[in-house]
C-alpha cells in the first residue's frame, strides 16, 4: 500500500506539470486559460496555435508521464519499502500513471483545474501493455476519426482497456484501470452526451496539419 502511495504521488507531481501552460507562456507570454475553452491540453491548443504547437503540448504530457512510470519503476518495481511488502512489478506503471492523470487534471497549484488527461492516459495504459494498450489507444483514435469527437473516443479507450486488464492481468490492474476510465468519463461526461446528441463540436478537424 506504501509503494502504491508513493507511485501515485510522484505521479502526481510529475502530472501537475502542465506543458500546455508553459509552451503557451512562452509563446504568448499569457496563461492557456485565457485562450479558446482554457482547457490546458493539446487539442485546445492545436485548435488556437496550429498542429505543431499542440504536438509540442502532446510530446510535453508524453514525456512526463513516462518519466514518472520510469521513476517508479526503479523505486519499486523489484523492491518493496516495506520490509513485509512485495514489489510492485509492471503495476507500478499503472499507479504512477494513475496519478500523473490526478495531477494533469486536478493540478494543485492552478486551483485544481487542470486538463482532461487524455494523452496522459494513453500513455500509462501503452506503458503498462503495449499490446493492449495499443489497441485500445487505436481504438480510441479511430472512433474519433470516424466520429470526429474526442470525447467519445477518451471514453472506449479507458473502458476498453478496463476490460483487457480485468481479463489478462487480474484484479491488480483492474483497480486502477477502473479509476482510469471513472476519471475519463466524469472528466468527458457533458462532451460525452452532446457528442451520443450530436451537438458536440467535431474536433478531429485539428489535426490537419496547419498555422
Amino acid at each position: 500500500m506504501a509503494e502504491k502511495a508513493l507511485c501515485l504521488l510522484i505521479g502526481y507531481l510529475f502530472g501537475c506539470i502542465l506543458t500546455a501552460e508553459v509552451i503557451v507562456k512562452h509563446k504568448t507570454g499569457k496563461s492557456v486559460s485565457e485562450f479558446g475553452t482554457g482547457n490546458p491540453g493539446m487539442a485546445n491548443v492545436m485548435r488556437i496555435f496550429g498542429f505543431w504547437t499542440g504536438a509540442a503540448v502532446l510530446a510535453g504530457d508524453l514525456i512526463k508521464t513516462v518519466t514518472a512510470v520510469l521513476i517508479c519503476c526503479l523505486l519499486f518495481g523489484r523492491s518493496s519499502i516495506v520490509p513485509s511488502g512485495e514489489p510492485l512489478g509492471q503495476y507500478a506503471v499503472l499507479w504512477a500513471g494513475l496519478g500523473a492523470v490526478l495531477g494533469h487534471n486536478w493540478p494543485v497549484w492552478r486551483r485544481m483545474r487542470g486538463g482532461k488527461g487524455v494523452a496522459v492516459t494513453c500513455m500509462a495504459i501503452f506503458l503498462f501493455s503495449p499490446l493492449w494498450g495499443l489497441i485500445s489507444d487505436v481504438a480510441g483514435m479511430l472512433v474519433v476519426f470516424l466520429t470526429g469527437y474526442l470525447p467519445l473516443g477518451a471514453v472506449v479507450i479507458t473502458t476498453l482497456f478496463a476490460i483487457f486488464a480485468g481479463i489478462f492481468y487480474g484484479p491488480q490492474a483492474l483497480v486502477p484501470a477502473l479509476a482510469l476510465a471513472l476519471i475519463m468519463l466524469s472528466r468527458h461526461y457533458p462532451g460525452l452526451i452532446r457528442s451520443l446528441k450530436g451537438t458536440e463540436e467535431k474536433n478531429a478537424q485539428y489535426l490537419k496539419i496547419s498555422k
